[in-house]
């Protein structure tokens, strides 16, 4: 159940206060989430913990964020420049928020910032409505060639933001830092991958196999590593650009861009140790199933 405006306005604008008191908690939520507001308490006693450097930055970030979403309450996104604003809100002060806390904790550079991120495709009315009328025609099948050249041109969009992406991980020298950072962009460029010029967008689920998301946390260890695996999946993008989309000049020209921009001697296997592993165990379970069930079979027999 949605909160009433006179109740989520005032509370956003003052949700950094909260922070600071020991008994602040809102039980009137019924979200899925609603735990994190019925006991914030905890939340509060662990903020107050922290070392006033640390509380500093939290508390700011906290108070431009939920200012921010006031605006936007009642304001739809119809422009680029409104959605990224409302991206600055929710996301880039969260990235601006870890930049100065991992400057305040000496790990990384002071000069270190980040205000942009890859993100998964959102519609905005000034792309979509230079397609359909309504948003909702793109479900429909006989609109699917709008639908995939509105998809296409949010994902060109998107890949505008990989040499950004790529410079703020190049200055990141703590590897913990490193890898806080570092996975979600390699889950974005290949959600990104996975959605560009997909009709199953429209029409169903489109995500990233768990296996797949495993093998590229675990292999997101390095700079280098981080840009084999954006380097493949740009590749993939830019061999479905379809000669006919509207953008396929412009994603074409990101997409030479970013490749250039990931040259590297690493190389992103697709390939998985876990496929013969699970063969092998399997085998090995059956074997052992066999032997059990036969001496079973062999007593019962005795027994008779």
């Amino acid at each position: 159940m949605s909160l009433p405006m006179e109740v989520k306005v005032p509370m956003l604008k003052d949700f950094h206060l909260n922070l600071l008191d020991p008994d602040w908690k809102f039980m009137e939520s019924q979200d899925k989430d609603a735990v994190v507001l019925q006991q914030f308490q905890h939340i509060s006693k662990e903020f107050r913990a922290l070392p006033e450097k640390y509380r500093e930055v939290i508390s700011d970030v906290c108070a431009k964020m939920g200012n921010g979403m006031t605006v936007f309450l009642e304001r739809k996104v119809d422009t680029l420049e409104e959605w990224d604003e409302y991206c600055h809100y929710v996301a880039g002060l969260v990235g601006i928020g870890l930049a100065r806390l991992f400057s305040a904790s000496g790990l990384e550079e002071s000069s270190l910032g980040m205000d942009t991120a890859l993100a998964n495709p959102q519609p905005d009315k000034e792309v979509w409505s230079k397609y359909r009328p309504e948003i909702g025609d793109f479900a429909k099948p006989e609109h699917q060639q709008e639908a995939l050249a509105c998809l296409n041109e949010l994902i060109t969009n998107a890949l505008e933001l990989i040499p950004s992406s790529l410079h703020f991980m190049s200055q990141l020298h703590n590897q913990s830092v490193f890898n806080f950072v570092a996975i979600p962009q390699v889950m974005a460029i290949a959600t990104l991958e996975r959605c560009y010029n997909n009709p199953k967008v429209f029409s169903g689920v489109v995500k990233i196999r768990k296996g797949e998301a495993v093998r590229m946390m675990m292999g997101a260890s390095s700079f280098d590593k981080v840009k084999a695996i954006m380097k493949h999946f740009v590749v993939q993008i830019q061999a479905r650009i379809p000669e006919s989309d509207p953008h396929s000049k412009q994603t074409r020209s990101l997409c030479q861009k970013a490749i250039a921009l990931c040259d590297t001697s690493q190389h992103y296997s697709t390939s998985s140790i876990y496929p013969p592993l699970y063969v092998s165990m399997g085998l090995m379970l059956s074997a052992i199933a066999y032997t059990y069930w036969s001496q079973i079979g062999q007593w019962y027999e005795d027994l008779l």
